[in-house]
């Protein structure tokens, strides 16, 4: 009781104008240090979103997502909530639990970019995606693209997916390459989707490599603060 009474006593004799700007210091502060941990907790929602589905944990890819959430992958389409995300990783792989004997499924994600909103609720992010995928003794592939994803904090503090959308450029058999692709051979839509139609059809319309498309960016440019334009 003596210390806070002799606080409140220090307090006093602190000129207002100097505990104005002490206090915006301290909110200042305390704002910076949110962004860096919702940008660090991203990080991590993101990257466990992809050891997840490496190894065929559908359910626990799924609920990395807000309730709402969605995912589009490729030309498949979009597919909204929890239960509909879950069942569509299932089917997308292989349709059981867990991945299938001897089946590769490498989502490796790369070259984060997060831009946090100005209030801290919510922030975008822009990654490389470098899959290394496949079956034993039967075909292996590789697949590049880019992630422009959108996150959520919850009312419990917790970030979430509020929208993951996977821009594929191409998947590519292992042993040819990427070099050797056939025009429009690189992407397709696939049986998954077919056979488990998406809530939503696809929000763009794209050309794989050796076509050049840019998907586009969310964020501005960190330093000029201006809208991303792509080349038409």
């Amino acid at each position: 009781m003596k210390a806070l009474a002799a606080l409140a006593a220090l307090a006093l004799l602190v000129p207002a104008p100097a505990l104005a700007d002490a206090n915006s210091e301290i909110d200042a502060l305390t704002a910076r240090v949110a962004k860096l941990e919702g940008v660090r907790s991203i990080k991590n929602l993101q990257r466990a979103f992809g050891y997840y589905v490496d190894r065929g944990l559908w359910g626990e890819a799924a609920d990395l997502f807000a309730d709402d959430g969605t995912i589009e992958i490729g030309l498949d389409g979009v597919y909204v909530g929890k239960a509909r995300i879950r069942e569509y990783l299932k089917r997308l792989h292989g349709g059981q639990e867990g991945l299938i004997y001897g089946q590769l499924n490498e989502w490796v994600t790369l070259q984060p970019a997060i831009t946090m909103a100005t209030d801290g609720g919510s922030a975008t992010g822009r990654w490389r995606d470098l899959g290394m995928l496949g079956q034993y003794k039967k075909h292996a592939e590789w697949r590049d693209g880019i992630y422009e994803n959108r996150y959520e904090k919850g009312a419990d503090g917790i970030w979430r997916i509020k929208a993951l959308h996977l821009y594929v450029n191409f998947v590519a058999p292992y042993e040819k390459g990427w070099a050797r692709l056939k025009g429009g051979e690189g992407l397709s839509r696939s049986q998954a989707s077919v056979d488990f139609p998406p809530d939503r059809p696809p929000t763009a319309g794209y050309k794989p490599f050796p076509n050049t498309y840019v998907p586009p960016f969310q964020a501005p440019n960190p330093v000029t603060g201006k809208r991303v334009e792509t080349a038409k």
